[in-house]
């Protein structure tokens, strides 16, 4: 029985996206980021098609061993790192990578003893102002981590940008301070992520980090991932429930907040917020059934949404319904609903049937 509410995934748009970011930077080594379950998208399946990248990304220790238990021997950073002791034991059992961003981390590091040598990707705030080290506290770090026996001597260095999805000069700025703060430095760099490797060239060094990307997703407001030769990954389905007709002046759905301004034919769709669809999409936002756009009327609620069907003649109960995904872009979706694509791909709930294809 094919479920009311459910994604296809296809891997093959994983592959092809891969491609591109190769084809951006050719030399570099790649870390795919596929934190927050994979942005959605299921982590183990897509870091099973990862096959060609050097090592994965995650957010947490959690999102690490469940690719270690799962047969995964990449490296894998953790991009938060650690926040005591007993974390780090964590991480040097599971031989993950880790991220320092706090002299409190180089002090549990300074500490505890390990015959195993831990990885470390030291951060440099360059302007984020989030997590990593300023200026003129990063040499001095370096150099503790440098005399800890337990850290491994190849130190990476990285540093995360703020803006690159934008003409700020604020990438520029980072790029200057990141380069001339590390020109010394004989060790690995990272600074590009998805919006860095397509628009910012000079933010490509030894290493890459896309996220948005890998999924098809543009990181850019004024395009979409195709615009950009990159292919989406999720689609989004469900299917219409209900077709019935309605008349001039009466109300759909809660509080009424739209009203009908002739007779118009209205359909059900089973998919609501409780399945992650945004439930601050405004009335007019498109979803395709049988190929042809309608536009969603009244609020979303936890299960269902209603869209007009006027312009729709042979329409029934059953017929596939395409929230977003190749052919109705995400970023056009989340556009409509105020919000940005990362929210819609990573609050998919797990009523929704993930099918790869």
């Amino acid at each position: 029985m094919t479920p009311a509410a459910y994604a296809t995934i296809n891997m093959r748009s994983v592959s092809h996206n891969i491609k591109k970011v190769r084809e951006y930077a050719p030399r570099a080594k790649i870390m795919a980021v596929i934190k927050a379950n994979a942005y959605g998208h299921g982590l183990l399946s897509i870091a099973s098609e990862l096959k060609d990248v050097d090592a994965f990304a995650v957010a947490r220790v959690d999102e690490g061993i469940r690719l270690r238990k799962a047969g995964f021997t990449k490296r894998i950073i953790i991009l938060e790192g650690f926040v005591c002791e007993e974390e780090l034991q964590v991480i040097i059992k599971n031989n993950l990578d880790v991220v320092v961003h706090s002299l409190e981390q180089v002090d549990i590091l300074e500490k505890y003893s390990t015959i195993k040598k831990i990885s470390v990707w030291l951060k440099h705030d360059t302007g984020m102002n989030r997590l990593g080290f300023r200026i003129n506290e990063f040499t001095s770090v370096y150099q503790r981590l440098m005399g800890c026996s337990n850290v491994n001597q190849s130190i990476t260095l990285i540093t995360h940008l703020s803006s690159a999805d934008t003409n700020s000069p604020t990438t520029s700025e980072q790029i200057k301070i990141f380069n001339e703060s590390v020109n010394n430095y004989s060790a690995e760099k990272s600074i590009a992520n998805s919006a860095g490797i397509i628009a910012w060239p000079n933010s490509i060094l030894d290493w890459v980090r896309p996220g948005l990307m890998l999924y098809g997703v543009s990181p850019f407001i004024e395009n979409t991932g195709k615009e950009i030769g990159l292919e989406p990954v999720m689609s989004l389905y469900s299917r219409l429930i209900a077709v019935k007709d309605i008349e001039k002046g009466e109300t759909v759905g809660y509080a009424g907040t739209w009203v009908s301004d002739k007779k118009t034919k209205i359909g059900v769709v089973s998919i609501g917020y409780g399945d992650g669809y945004p439930r601050y999409a405004q009335t007019g936002t498109p979803v395709l059934i049988n190929g042809k756009r309608v536009p969603l009327i009244g609020r979303v609620s936890m299960d269902m949404i209603t869209v007009d069907l006027s312009d729709q003649i042979d329409v029934k109960l059953g017929d596939k319904v395409m929230l977003w995904g190749d052919g109705l872009a995400v970023e056009e979706i989340a556009k409509y609903a105020d919000t940005i694509p990362y929210t819609l791909l990573c609050g998919i709930t797990p009523r929704v049937e993930m099918k790869k294809i």
